[in-house]
């Protein structure tokens, strides 16, 4: 941590006027692109996500295949001009770490033994980062699925809280990640409560991580309540547009 660089004001209010439990502006869209199964775009702070899912189809190779479930495939992938230093293309280590427990997370809610053999492959551009890209994957990756009709338990909702200036904060921006003392996002299927992504970097006492990962949950089960309304605003049908010819059909 860099002493000389304050996080919270003297106002109590972050660098960016939030509160220590207020997340950024979320918008999530559902459908985005007609050429994928599945897809859903993302905007949470300045973090912008793109999604696309297709499958369940044959695995290719087929050394890959399993005779009693689907594999879930995910491809995390940072733009070159998503950040203000340029990325390298291609993977690196970040990415197919993420990417790995990306796709452990949408593994324990797609009902993958319905469809054996097959691959459900997900891919995720990051267009634009801003720290919590991984928590923001997650999220749009399981709208996605959803919208390709592939059958779930449920979808999982992720979020992060950490601590900055010694105080516990929810969804870290880019400077607070930065320069914070500790970062625990999560991953959370909010129906049944079970937490299928767990990371920390950093140094939390145990008090402070029951109060993180408390502020984390709260915020998944809020972010779960965005990823429905994005699925019902993608296909509620709008019958006030409709003849009484098409209603009737």
């Amino acid at each position: 941590m860099t002493d000389n660089i304050k996080l919270i004001g003297k106002d109590g209010l972050r660098l960016d006027g939030r509160k220590a439990d207020e997340l950024r502006p979320i918008k999530i869209q559902a459908g985005v692109l007609d050429n994928a199964d599945g897809s859903a775009y993302l905007e949470w702070g300045n973090n912008k996500v793109l999604v696309a899912v297709y499958g369940p189809r044959e695995a290719q190779p087929k050394y890959l295949q399993n005779p009693a479930k689907a594999i879930v495939q995910v491809t995390y992938n940072m733009a070159a001009f998503s950040s203000d230093e340029r990325v390298r293309p291609g993977p690196n280590r970040r990415a197919t770490e993420i990417s790995k427990i990306t796709a452990e997370a949408l593994e324990n809610v797609i009902l993958t033994n319905q469809f054996p053999r097959a691959s459900i492959d997900v891919y995720i551009e990051v267009i634009e980062a801003d720290a919590g890209t991984r928590c923001a994957g997650l999220t749009a990756a399981s709208v996605a699925v959803a919208d390709a009709g592939i059958p779930m338990m449920n979808m999982v909702s992720s979020c992060a809280a950490g601590k900055i200036d010694g105080q516990i904060v929810l969804d870290l921006g880019k400077k607070e990640d930065n320069f914070g003392q500790a970062d625990l996002p999560i991953g959370l299927v909010a129906r049944t409560g079970e937490i299928v992504l767990l990371q920390m970097d950093g140094h939390l006492t145990q008090d402070e991580f029951k109060t993180a990962l408390k502020m984390a949950m709260e915020a998944c089960k809020h972010i779960h309540g965005l990823q429905q309304e994005a699925l019902r605003s993608r296909y509620a049908v709008n019958f006030a547009d409709m003849d009484d010819g098409e209603a009737e059909q």
